[in-house]
Formats: structure tokens, C-alpha cells, sequence
């Protein structure tokens, strides 16, 4: 199991609808991400800035990461996500959800 944790930046005139999208995920998103080894995802939110938080527990990485990606499904929540959300000034080209560092862990 691997764990995940990644920061993005929620526009402020955005937080009521995406907290609103948050507390009905759609069921198809909510299975593919199962359905792609992503266990215990969880997003917290914190002066416009959210925190996502997931383990890991399949074995291709990438190719679950692909498979979210392609799912049309998955397309249409991004479609309407994207707009409210914009990366932290460290990100680089082409990453959105910028992946931190695990800095400490204890069981």
C-alpha cells in the first residue's frame, strides 16, 4: 500500500459548490476510484487550499491512474471540478493535484 497526498487550490467563489458536489460524489466516480485500488480518499479544505489524501493498494499504478483518466464518467466530474480549482504557483507542467512528500508516518 502506498500513500498519496496532494494540494490544489479551490477558488474561493467556488467553495460552497464544490463542499455541495462533495457531500453527493457521484456513485460511478466513487466506484471506479475502488475499482482502481484508491482506498481511503479523503479531501480536506483550509483557506482555499485543499489537501487530498488516498492509499494506494493495487499493483500498476499507472495503469489504474489511465483508467481513471480515460472513464468518461470520470471526464464529466472533471469538467465540472476544473473550473473551480486552479494548482499551487510549485506545480509543473501539466500536474494539477501536485503530489507532497511524506515527511512523517506512524501506524
Amino acid at each position: 500500500m502506498e500513500r498519496y497526498g496532494m494540494i490544489l487550490r479551490l477558488k474561493p467563489e467556488f467553495e460552497q459548490e464544490y463542499l455541495e458536489y462533495h457531500k453527493a460524489v457521484w456513485p460511478e466516480v466513487l466506484s471506479l476510484l475502488a475499482d482502481c485500488n484508491v482506498r481511503n480518499y479523503s479531501i480536506f479544505l483550509r483557506d482555499s487550499l485543499l489537501f487530498a489524501y488516498y492509499e494506494y493498494v493495487g499493483t500498476d499504478y499507472q495503469a489504474d491512474m489511465a483508467t481513471i483518466a480515460a472513464d468518461p464518467k470520470m471526464k464529466e466530474w472533471w469538467v465540472i471540478m476544473e473550473p473551480m480549482q486552479e494548482p499551487v504557483a510549485s506545480h509543473k507542467p501539466g500536474e494539477w493535484w501536485v503530489r507532497m512528500d511524506e515527511a512523517f508516518h506512524t501506524d
